[in-house]
């Protein structure tokens, strides 16, 4: 028996080592675990970097949504319509059509520039539009530079930027001095370009493209700084009517067009031919009845 209680007491300190080892194991665990946990300063240094990064994010998202979609800039800065959207007839012809742009006189060799960014999307050159360039936009819009004097080393396909030059101001094509005729169309529709010049839009659905396609049904007279010479070298015939451009001291043409007589037999006189009148020639007020003046600018 004594033997026995000596056996059971040689056991009991290695037993007793190891639970206190594992003890002493599980209280470096904690103290560890408690070592690795964020301290209170640390924890609200976070909770405020969180807060502060949720806010500029905010403020980004607010930012951004705030930029307008479209910003539409003037071709020629500086320089003003003189040939408004709408139907419009030229002095030398019987009836009016609709002017699908505008037209903004400027010297020749002025700088071109793009109304939006883009893609070029065809250039070269037309019998009325003369050397032209046109660059589609997004959402269906497309812009127009027509007349021009030079071309920009654009080839369909090239990336344009806002307000980047296309080309030059010039008189090609049927035109009757330096100036830009520009168009802005949506899905090919003509639009007046002048509802759009200088504007911001935020999204597609803020563009004024019911207002922008408005135009006045009354015919206006165009006014014109010189004549064709394919108009002043056509004689008129039996029933058509004549034009007598004048030239005035300051450079501009007045037009005096007068309408056909009525055709009853042969005529006497024969057809009247187109003249060039001195700057002498008559002023308005002493126009005959019946013919109407056009004073060109």
């Amino acid at each position: 028996m004594f033997r026995e209680l000596l056996s059971r007491e040689t056991r009991l300190p290695p037993i007793l080592g190891v639970g206190l080892a594992a003890i002493l194991m599980g209280s470096v665990a904690v103290a560890t675990a408690q070592a690795s946990l964020p301290t209170r300063q640390e924890r609200m240094a976070a909770e405020k970097a969180a807060v502060i990064e949720a806010r500029t994010a905010d403020a980004a998202a607010v930012e951004h949504a705030s930029v307008p979609k479209f910003f539409f800039v003037s071709p020629l800065a500086g320089h003003a319509v003189n040939s408004p959207f709408g139907l419009r007839k030229m002095p030398w012809e019987e009836g009016g059509r609709l002017h699908e742009g505008v037209d903004i006189a400027a010297p020749a060799g002025s700088a071109v520039r793009a109304t939006m960014g883009g893609v070029v999307l065809r250039s070269g050159v037309d019998g009325g539009y003369g050397r032209f360039i046109e660059v589609r936009h997004a959402s269906g819009l497309t812009s127009l530079y027509a007349h021009l004097g030079r071309l920009a080393p654009l080839k369909a396909g090239a990336v344009v930027k806002p307000g980047q030059v296309v080309g030059y101001v010039g008189s090609s094509g049927r035109s009757t001095g330096a100036h830009l005729h520009f168009e802005i169309r949506y899905d090919g529709k003509p639009l007046n370009p002048v509802v759009f010049l200088g504007r911001a839009f935020k999204t597609e659905a803020d563009l004024p493209l019911t207002l922008a396609a408005q135009f006045p049904r009354r015919v206006r007279v165009a006014q014109v700084s010189n004549w064709p010479d394919r108009v002043l070298g056509k004689k008129a015939g039996a029933g058509e009517a004549s034009v007598i451009a004048a030239a005035k001291a300051d450079g501009r043409v007045r037009a005096m067009i007068k309408p056909a007589a009525p055709v009853l037999g042969p005529s006497v006189e024969g057809p009247r031919t187109m003249s060039i009148v001195p700057p002498s020639a008559r002023s308005a007020a002493e126009a005959s009845p019946g013919e109407a003046i056009s004073t060109a600018s």
